[in-house]
């Protein structure tokens, strides 16, 4: 696997490859969701590039970035074994060369805002998260020029986020989306798992229990069915947990898949989205981990 850390080495690269490129933009930490979408793109295409970077404009002030887990050797030694044909990890001054203060009224220079599907949801709690993950994306996609790039569903909003720009800005690339890994009990895999004992772990695997139970009731209804009740239906299954003060609910959304607006009532022939996410204080640490997941409701 040839390793670089310039832009100019990828285009070096670039010129002298013939065929396909599939891309997988990460923030490092890999685990088997991230090797699930390398994989597909070796499947797909003739070369697989995949970036490695904790990209500082999609933190705030006091958001977790130097706590981020950063395991570069041991990410490198996974891209290796899975046959990966080039890894991407640019320093910050690469990306950002007018620098990358975290407070956004000191930032400099060019970014990009996708308005109307960035403002709720993770938005509203991390007002300048999508404008950092829009703004790295297109620089990565620019740099790369890859004909695919693959994200998990994971992280719904985002790829909500990313397809928009990439349509209304003409990328000449195609988004896929991959379904959501799990581990045996349910968990949605995460790089964030690793700030959690097992004990902790285990309770985290209710949260997807409780979306399932949401799932269930639209599929019990046969057609259309009040939000509320497929909401309530949820937080039943979670009240447990957040009178224990192992949960804390952050948000829980049932909203149209394309626009991420709100539902009040859910149909057979729309396609939605469950969403959540949920602050899960593990039990050695005290400490708070904030945790996203989704299933989608597409027709039925």
């Amino acid at each position: 696997m040839k390793v670089v850390h310039t832009i100019q080495e990828v285009r070096n690269w670039h010129q002298d490859v013939k065929g396909s490129i599939g891309f997988v933009p990460t923030m490092g930490c890999l685990h088997a969701g991230h090797s699930s979408l390398f994989e597909q793109s070796m499947k797909d295409n003739d070369f697989t590039v995949v970036s490695i970077f904790v990209n500082p404009s999609q933190f705030g002030p006091n958001e977790d970035l130097d706590q981020y887990p950063r395991t570069l050797p041991e990410d490198i030694k996974l891209l290796e074994k899975l046959g990966v044909d080039m890894l991407f990890a640019p320093k910050t001054s690469e990306i950002y060369p007018q620098g990358i203060p975290l407070d956004v009224n000191e930032q400099r220079g060019p970014f990009v805002s996708v308005l109307g599907v960035s403002e709720m949801l993770e938005g509203s709690t991390r007002p300048n998260f999508f404008r950092g993950v829009a703004t790295v994306v297109a620089k990565l996609f620019n740099i790369v020029a890859p004909n695919v790039a693959y994200f998990g569903q994971k992280d719904i909003q985002q790829f909500v986020v990313l397809d928009t720009m990439v349509k209304q800005l003409f990328f000449n690339t195609r988004l896929q989306m991959m379904p959501i890994m799990r581990d045996t009990n349910g968990l949605a895999l995460s790089s964030r798992n690793k700030y959690m004992c097992p004990e902790t772990l285990q309770i985290a695997s209710n949260i997807h229990k409780g979306l399932q139970k949401g799932y269930d009731k639209v599929l019990e209804s046969n057609g259309i069915v009040d939000r509320e009740a497929v909401d309530n239906e949820i937080k039943k299954f979670w009240q447990p947990y957040i009178s224990s003060g192992d949960f804390q609910i952050d948000y829980l959304s049932i909203a149209n898949l394309q626009t991420l607006q709100e539902v009040a009532k859910i149909t057979p022939t729309e396609q939605l989205v469950i969403s959540c996410a949920i602050y899960v204080k593990d039990r050695k640490t005290n400490v708070k981990v904030r945790l996203i997941d989704n299933i989608l409701l597409t027709s039925r």
